[in-house]
Order: structure tokens, then C-alpha cells, then sequence
């Protein structure tokens, strides 16, 4: 579309908004004056071709699977297979847990996703005086290399994906695991799975840490290095901005500081002397899928978009796995309510689709009664019976990124590409993320 045309339908549009809709706001005013989304960015009354940025198809958009990615990471996404669909579970022993895990793979469950308490969580075995009231509480307790085998008891790691969602101490529950699988005798080849192992995220949002920053990041590096040398189809790293948006961050915040924590991974393992190659590909993200809707699709879109031009352009990559993002998503904890908690089903379906209509790799959706408690098993069922329904009744698995071209959602994610840009400008102005870090930066802007 050249210059003029986009000048006409900007006229147009003017013309519409002083005869036909003054007209009509005369008699019946709309809601709002100002209409904004969830991150309080405004929202025009109509978006047309002249609302989203000016450049060619392929340099902006271009096809799933090929560079810049915004349309999805790969070639088919859900029309070969869904979404992993990986609810969490964590609490109590070892065996509790198991115990769920067993019932939810019954059910249709196609990845693993376990969460650890505090304890294990911060390194401390559960008879640590430091641990009372905390252990099993809000995750399953492992002290030993006994519970991760009772913990996986009866599941073959070779056969389904594991997501372990643990921090300052992932590389030693990262040992249990390759440890576990090697006295089974599975090759490390068939081990697939991801560890969160993202300290960054725990400084400015979370707050579980136990070292400070630089050496931390060293362990995190260790870890990358030895899972992209020894376990092929693991992930190493989860880098999170479901915590940081918890925390009271805006949609562009979230995409914008673990983008940020993504590029600071990226310049710590090349300090090794690998090659950008050798690791990229199996660096993976994990967003949150919150309660706008297209504000939400877009910001998955923005980030595939901004992420594959960074590894691109920044970093020198050169192999088209190396420059797409991988995403793991979860509806918000945050937004459900323990007051009418039923209606939560509603919230966490919408965020499911969001999430999918974004081009999620992996999905939880958060049952109805999380906010009262660690979620029941009948509330997990549901939740997982929700993105079943969505893959198999709603027909939005069968064409791929169906709401690209919109011209709202290609304007929102225009917008939110370009702010996140602006915020990572920022960040590499005042030193990169480590110095943001330390002088307290990313904290600030979420406060």
C-alpha cells in the first residue's frame, strides 16, 4: 500500500468519525471516553490498513516457520500436532506427586510440569530447622536422588517431556534428572523437557535467589553449555516473564525485560567460546497469557518478531532454529478470584485461547481454585479438559496464525514491537541487563 492510499483511508476515517459517528454518539455516547487495554494503552474505535506500520509482507510477517517467525515457529504448528499440554503439579511427597502426574497423563495430560517447594527451592533438605511449615507446601519436597526416582516412579522419561520449575538451584535437581535417566539406561538423546533455570527473573520479580547475580549467572551458563554439549532435545534455560507480569508489570514490560534476561544468557555462554549455533536453538521462553485478549496475541507475536531479528542482526546467528522463539505459556494465577471462583473457568478458558491463538508451544491453564488453594484434582481435569476442547471442538488448530492481517492485531503488535525495542535501547544505554539488575532498574519501572 503506498503513501496516498493510506493518506485516503486516514481521511476517510476522519470523515466517517465526523458525520456517521458523531451522529450516533449524539444520541447513545459510548461507554468510555477513552478505551484502554489491560497495560492502559489507548484503543481506537476502528483499525484500518493506515493504523499498521508501513513495509513489505515478508520483512514484517512473512510465512510460520521462516524468519522473522512472527506468524508462528514452524512450517504447520498445530495442523501437524497441538500444543504439549503440560499441566503443573507439585505438592507434598514425592510420591503425592507422582501420584498426579499418573492421573493426569490418564487423562490426556501430553507433557509433565512439576513445581518444588520453598525448601528445595532454596537448597535446604526438608529437616533444615529453617524449613518448618514449608515443606511440600507450595511444591513437592526432594531432598534426595530416592524422591526423584519416586517422583518419576512408573514414567518413562525417554516417552513425555519434562518441565521442572526450579531456579538458584536448577543444576542440582538438572544432575538428579540426567542422574535418574542414566540408571534407567535412557539415553540422553530421548530426554526432552525444559528446566527454568532463569535467576535473572528471581532479582527483579520473584526473589528466590541464593548467590548474588554475576556468580549465579555463571551457573546458569554451566548449565547451557553442558545441555546444548550432552542432552540435544532439552531445553537448558526457561527464560520467564510470567513471574515479572505477576509482579505488576504492563504486557511490554514483561516482553521487554525477558527479552532482556534473553540476551544477557545469550552474551554470558559466548564468553565460552561456543558459537551462537552451537546453543541458540535450544533456548526457550515462558510468557503469561493474561486477561486482554488481543493484547496478549499480539505481544506473543511481537516477541517471535523482535527475538529473531536480535539473534539476527545482534548475535550473528545464522541457522533459522537459532532465531525462533519458543514459548511455554500460563493463563494468570493473578487475575483469578476466590470470590465466585467458579467464574475463573471463564477467565483461564479465554487466556487458553489466547495463548494458542498466539502460537504457544506448551500450555498450563491455572485451575478454577487456585486462588484458595493448591489446585484440586478435579479442578485440574477441568483445566485440562479446557484446552482439549480447544483443540479438538473450536477448529482453531486448522490454519495457522489465524488472526494474522487483522488489522487491530498487526497494529497492536506493531506497537508493542516498537516499545520493547525502545525499553531494550534503554537497557543497553544504562549498561545491559546485569547493571539494570544492580542499580535496581527493572524493579522501579514494575513498582
Amino acid at each position: 500500500m503506498d503513501k496516498s492510499e493510506r493518506e485516503t483511508i486516514r481521511q476517510a476515517k476522519a470523515d466517517w468519525e465526523a458525520e456517521e459517528v458523531a451522529a450516533f454518539q449524539a444520541r447513545r455516547p459510548e461507554r468510555q471516553e477513552i478505551f484502554r487495554t489491560l497495560s492502559g494503552h489507548p484503543v481506537d474505535r476502528l483499525y484500518t490498513p493506515a493504523e499498521v506500520e508501513a513495509g513489505g509482507y515478508e520483512e514484517r510477517l512473512g510465512f510460520p516457520g521462516r524468519y522473522p517467525f512472527t506468524r508462528g515457529p514452524y512450517p504447520t504448528m498445530y495442523r501437524a500436532q497441538p500444543w504439549t499440554m503440560r499441566q503443573i503439579a507439585g505438592f507434598g511427597t514425592a510420591g503425592e506427586t507422582n501420584r498426579r502426574f499418573t492421573y493426569l497423563i490418564a487423562q490426556g495430560q501430553t507433557g509433565i510440569s512439576c513445581d518444588f517447594d520453598m525448601p528445595t527451592l532454596m537448597g535446604y533438605d526438608s529437616d533444615d530447622p529453617r524449613s518448618a511449615g514449608e515443606v511440600g507446601r507450595e511444591g513437592v519436597a526432594i531432598d534426595t536422588l530416592a524422591d526423584f526416582e519416586d517422583l518419576f516412579e512408573g514414567i518413562d522419561l525417554g516417552e513425555i517431556s519434562v518441565s521442572m520449575t526450579i531456579n538458584p538451584t536448577a543444576w542440582i535437581l538438572l544432575a538428579m534428572y540426567v542422574a535418574l535417566a542414566e540408571q534407567r539406561g535412557t539415553p540422553f538423546t530421548r530426554l526432552s523437557g525444559t528446566i527454568q533455570n532463569d535467576i535473572i527473573k528471581e532479582y527483579i520479580a520473584q526473589k528466590e535467589w541464593i548467590f548474588p547475580v554475576r556468580p549465579s549467572m555463571r551457573i546458569v551458563r554451566d548449565t547451557i553449555v553442558f545441555g546444548a554439549r550432552q542432552l540435544p532435545r532439552f531445553n537448558p534455560v526457561n527464560v520467564s516473564g510470567y513471574h515479572i507480569r505477576e509482579a505488576g508489570a504492563t504486557a511490554v514490560q514483561e516482553a521487554a525485560f525477558t527479552l532482556a534476561a534473553g540476551i544477557a544468557y545469550v552474551e554470558e555462554v559466548l564468553k565460552t567460546g561456543m558459537d551462537v549455533d552451537e546453543f541458540a536453538l535450544r533456548l526457550s521462553f515462558y510468557f503469561i497469557s493474561h486477561s486482554d485478549f488481543f493484547e496478549e496475541i499480539a505481544k506473543f507475536r511481537a516477541a517471535r518478531r523482535i527475538w529473531a531479528r536480535i539473534m539476527r542482526q545482534r548475535f550473528k546467528a545464522r541457522r533459522p532454529e537459532s532465531m525462533r522463539l519458543r514459548f511455554h505459556c500460563q493463563t494468570s494465577g493473578a487475575s483469578l478470584t476466590a470470590v465466585q471462583p467458579l467464574n475463573n473457568v471463564a477467565r483461564v478458558a479465554l487466556q487458553a485461547l489466547a495463548a494458542v491463538l498466539g502460537g504457544c508451544q506448551s500450555l498450563h491453564t491455572n485451575g478454577w481454585d487456585e486462588a484458595l488453594a493448591i489446585p484440586s484434582e478435579q479442578a485440574m481435569t477441568l483445566a485440562l479438559r479446557t484446552q482439549q476442547i480447544i483443540a479438538e471442538e473450536t477448529g482453531v488448530t486448522k490454519s495457522i496464525d489465524p488472526l494474522g492481517g487483522s488489522y487491530l492485531i498487526e497494529a497492536f503488535t506493531d506497537r508493542i514491537e516498537r516499545e520493547v525495542t525502545a525499553y531494550l535501547a534503554r537497557i543497553d544505554s544504562l549498561g545491559g541487563t546485569l547493571a539494570c539488575i544492580e542499580r535496581n532498574f527493572f524493579q522501579k519501572e514494575i513498582a
